[in-house]
């Protein structure tokens, strides 16, 4: 059975490469699996898209242009802000920070540059703008169960919140 669009379970071994490049940027190789329901929205569009019809035991070296992977490069979301709000932080460029958004979710930013009185921060995912090399390998592919469909979780809600705190039950 070949991965659907919609609701197939899948586990992938991968290692991702800016296309163009030898550095290996991300891997699971020798780790667990990357799990996911296609139609979810769970990884990157291109990546998902490439993967359709790929049946278990395949695999193959996937080209992810950016706009289908982590977008272009957006300029708005570089800031310069001033350096008293990182206050107690030994300040490197390159640097990644982690600090809360205004929906109260977690924001990476990456520290481009810093004076005496400015920080000049990216909030863009450090692959934006770049094309990436995916070489894929499917471990397992099967049909989504109906918890699963719903819940959008592998293995459904239950496994993930057994004890009740995620408010599932």
């Amino acid at each position: 059975m070949a991965i659907e669009k919609e609701n197939s379970v899948v586990a992938i071994e991968y290692e991702v490469k800016e296309a163009g490049t030898t550095e290996v940027v991300d891997s699971n190789k020798g780790a667990q699996p990357l799990e996911f329901i296609t139609g979810k929205g769970h990884i990157i569009p291109g990546l998902e898209n490439a993967l359709v019809g790929m049946n278990k035991g395949e695999s193959g070296d996937i080209k992810v242009d950016a706009a289908d992977a982590y977008g272009e490069l957006n300029p708005e979301a570089i800031q310069t802000i001033p350096k008293d709000q990182f206050e107690g932080i030994d300040l490197k460029e390159g640097m990644m920070l982690y600090g809360q958004g205004e929906g109260g979710q977690t924001v990476q930013v990456v520290v481009k540059s810093f004076t005496d009185n400015d920080v000049t921060i990216d909030y863009n995912h450090p692959l934006a703008g770049k094309n990436l090399m995916f070489t894929v390998t499917v471990l397992d592919e099967r049909e989504a169960t109906s918890d699963e469909a719903t819940s959008g979780q592998v293995g459904g809600a239950q496994e993930h919140c057994s004890d009740g705190s995620c408010g599932c039950h």
